[in-house]
């Protein structure tokens, strides 16, 4: 059944007259604006109206923002904008002076506690996206603000914040959060910290243009954080989290065994067929995205070479079996950067599976990571079979990587990687909470041997395990001619879960997807309340796994398309 969330109702207008005194200019909460007041003359002709932001307002806005960020990288870009609207229309305001769109804001909501104080505006806003807005979320958080320079001294400013609080009461939201930018500290960073520069700006020694006005409309500095906009010179990289708490807000009440949090998979039992051009497969991939899009999925995982169908157009051309990997390998950069479009567009994390990756005279197997925020990372198969080394000349890679998301901590390990029980325990050293295992297995028997593997990881690092395979022949495909899968979720083995730890499992040999949801706070409670703690009794004082190779930490996605 899909689930959708429900749409709630616009805010409504206020009225233009009020509060249209004149006052000090807005200051956007990421970005500073020029100092520039209009006339009283100009004033006398004003028409205001707040209202929710609309598509066809993108190039009023877009002016706008070139006006404040023209030195901090401009506007944002189109599908941005498109995407803030299309997941979270309520929260994008404007004003409109006499019809021409002058001054808005964006908001978001978030869980606020999945993220805490420490985080950078890319990460909690989804690139700009707006991918982690969670409608069951507390917290109504602030992306951007701005007014055009020839609307200062108007309090427009004042009206988006009054506007945002409305909005947080309507929505019973506990509190509103942003980080905002201290421009002025440039000057003073020489003499004090930026503890201190807060603290003269509080007392009113200092005026800053963004932390003053906000301040002064009853928002509360709760940490000062670095990182959040890495290009802001003016703060030297620093950001202050700020809050306003709702007094009206009521808590929500939680059942009996509500989960704590849910992450939903899908896992693509894919079948196998020839594919003739490029345009057939990428129906065929879009098709199942556009399925477990629907159902509200967090991740989609693909199955190890789910493009081998497109290998039929290269025989009887080549001489060999390693000449076709290598002309499929052509595909793969065309592939990520497609799934990587899927992923922003469907709004749901991928794993794509794996794909031939060639070069440099180096053939790898290679599985991409596809976040909805349009950041992608990767992961090469690190152990190849006998059969890919003999048959295809398959090289290893050297890294191991442990992959932040925004539904958590996860981990790929690629068919054979997974029978070295080695790897998924120096993942769940770092905090992995699910471990997704792309296969492609020829016979029952090859099959089982990757399932038992899978299936104990679960066990033994007390994570979930996604495991999914291709079924289905294709005749004369040399190396790949037949398969074998039975996808499945493993889950730890304990009383909070399914008594077989087998949370969901296909039916053999069929064209099918397998969805289910993953409660990642069953996790937490299991390592330190669990029937046995196989993660917190090891022995250390007795034996350890060490990785030799660069340090394992969390691939935070710093390679992207084009937004």
């Amino acid at each position: 059944m899909q689930v959708k969330s429900k749409r709630r109702e616009p805010i409504s207008a206020k009225s233009a007259a009020k509060n249209a005194s004149g006052g000090r200019g807005k200051q956007a909460e990421t970005a500073p604006v020029p100092d520039h007041v209009p006339s009283k003359d100009a004033e006398l002709h004003h028409r205001l109206q707040l209202r929710n932001t609309r598509l066809s307002d993108y190039p009023a806005l877009k002016e706008i923002m070139e006006l404040v960020y023209g030195h901090a990288g401009g506007a944002w870009k189109q599908k941005q904008f498109e995407s803030q609207l299309a997941r979270f229309p309520e929260g994008q305001i404007c004003i409109e002076d006499n019809g021409k769109v002058v001054a808005a804001v964006i908001s978001m909501i978030v869980d606020y506690k999945r993220f805490g104080d420490y985080h950078t505006h890319r990460q909690i806003t989804g690139n700009g996206h707006l991918t982690t807005h969670d409608p069951t979320g507390d917290t109504l958080y602030g992306v951007d603000v701005f007014v055009h320079p020839d609307y200062r001294g108007l309090r427009l400013g004042r009206r988006l914040y009054e506007a945002r609080k409305e909005l947080c009461r309507k929505l019973n939201l506990r509190r509103i959060v942003f980080g905002g930018r201290i421009p002025g500290y440039d000057k003073v960073s020489n003499k004090l910290t930026p503890q201190e520069y807060i603290a003269e700006v509080k007392a009113r020694e200092i005026y800053d243009p963004v932390l003053t006005f906000q301040l002064s409309n009853d928002f509360h500095v709760r940490r000062v954080i670095t990182g959040y906009l890495p290009e802001d010179e003016e703060s030297h990289g620093y950001a202050v989290i700020s809050q306003w708490f709702n007094i009206d807000y009521v808590e929500k009440k939680n059942l009996l065994g509500e989960p704590t949090r849910n992450a939903r998979v899908a896992a693509v039992q894919w079948q196998m067929r020839p594919a003739a051009t490029f345009d057939v497969f990428r129906s065929h991939l879009r098709y199942y995205i556009d399925v477990v899009a629907a159902y509200r999925c967090d991740f989609a995982v693909l199955p190890e070479y789910f493009n081998a169908s497109l290998m039929s157009q290269f025989y009887p051309h080549v001489k060999s079996d390693a000449e076709a990997i290598r002309s499929l390998a052509q595909y793969t950069d065309r592939i990520r950067a497609y799934i990587s479009d899927l992923a922003v567009q469907y709004n749901i994390n991928i794993v794509a599976g794996s794909l031939p990756e060639y070069r440099d005279h180096t053939l790898r197997n290679v599985s991409f990571l596809c976040r909805r925020d349009g950041s992608w990372d990767f992961q090469y198969k690190i152990h190849p079979t006998p059969g890919e080394q003999l048959e295809w000349g398959l090289q290893g890679g050297d890294e191991l990587k442990l992959f932040d998301t925004d539904e958590g901590k996860v981990g790929i390990l690629v068919c054979y990687d997974v029978q070295f029980p080695e790897l998924s325990r120096l993942l769940a050293e770092q905090g992995m909470q699910i471990l997704f295992v792309p296969y492609l297995t020829d016979t029952k028997s090859a099959y089982l041997r990757v399932r038992r593997c899978a299936q104990a990881r679960a066990i033994e690092n007390e994570c979930y395990v996604v495991a999914t395979g291709s079924m289905g022949n294709i005749p004369n495909l040399g190396y790949m001619e037949i398969h074998y899968s039975q996808s499945a979720i493993f889950t730890p083995s304990d009383f909070a879960f399914p008594h077989d730890a087998v949370k969901a499992e296909a039916t053999p040999n069929t064209e099918t997807t397998l969805i289910a949801d993953l409660d990642l706070g069953l996790l937490k409670e299991l390592r330190s309340q669990g029937s046995v703690r196989n993660f917190q009794q090891r022995r250390h004082d007795l034996y350890q796994v060490r990785w030799k190779g660069e340090a394992i930490g969390p691939a935070r996605g710093s390679k992207r398309i084009a937004e």
